[in-house]
């Protein structure tokens, strides 16, 4: 019967260990599954990625590992920045990926579009996310959205628009050939469209209608 000397038997290997949470080094903050993270880039020249955390584990070193969920940056996609994108949008990719848990320098928050534009003050910490992106091939989901003022955009949150009074629809200042400063101080506005409308009513002796505001709907086209 062969006999195994001593000290040769194979070590069998610890496996994964899942984790609940970690806590971003040097920091009280605790990351756990679910959580938005900005994540150290190789470039130092660049702003830091951020990632959905989806998983956390150890190895049998105890070297704390993530799973995340990139998020895309407008310029990093495939068609690029484009004039509707806010200085905070992001996308959230189907790129995922295994990173060091010690390339976590803090956490941030991804809103949805709807909440961040209630936001009353944005920290540095605050984005939004209106559209996921199939990295491969440049696709988002939703590819339609719905778009506003003369110029057919989809809404920036940081640009200032105004509101009709008439059609209830939203126009930059500048596709209503005003300024910034003028479109803040502003009480009213009634757009070109409405005010033909409303003198065309007057000639012919009609007051306005109450379903005026039905026109919102054919106004707000989608792309």
């Amino acid at each position: 019967m062969a006999k195994t000397r001593p000290g040769l038997m194979p070590k069998p290997k610890p496996g994964k260990k899942d984790l609940d949470s970690y806590t971003i080094r040097g920091t009280n903050k605790v990351v756990r599954a679910g959580d938005c993270v900005l994540m150290r880039p190789s470039d130092t020249g660049k702003p830091p990625y951020v990632a959905r955390v989806e998983k956390i584990e150890s190895d049998s070193r105890n070297n704390v590992k993530v799973r995340v969920r990139w998020y895309y940056r407008p310029e990093e996609s495939i068609g690029g920045r484009r004039q509707f994108h806010g200085a905070k949008e992001l996308f959230l990719s189907d790129h995922y990926d295994i990173q060091s848990a010690h390339t976590i320098e803090g956490k941030c928050i991804v809103h949805s579009f709807k909440n961040y534009t209630k936001l009353e003050n944005v920290g540095a910490e605050d984005y939004y996310c209106r559209f996921e992106y199939k990295a491969a091939t440049g696709a988002f989901t939703p590819d339609r959205v719905a778009v506003y003022c003369k110029c057919e955009m989809p809404y920036n949150p940081d640009d200032l628009m105004v509101q009709c009074e008439g059609c209830k629809d939203w126009y930059h200042p500048a596709c209503v050939g005003m300024t910034i400063e003028e479109a803040k101080r502003l009480d009213h506005f009634v757009c070109a469209e409405c005010s033909d409308d409303d003198a065309k009513r007057a000639e012919n002796g009609f007051t306005a209608s109450p379903a005026a505001d039905m026109k919102v709907e054919s106004k707000r086209r989608k792309r």
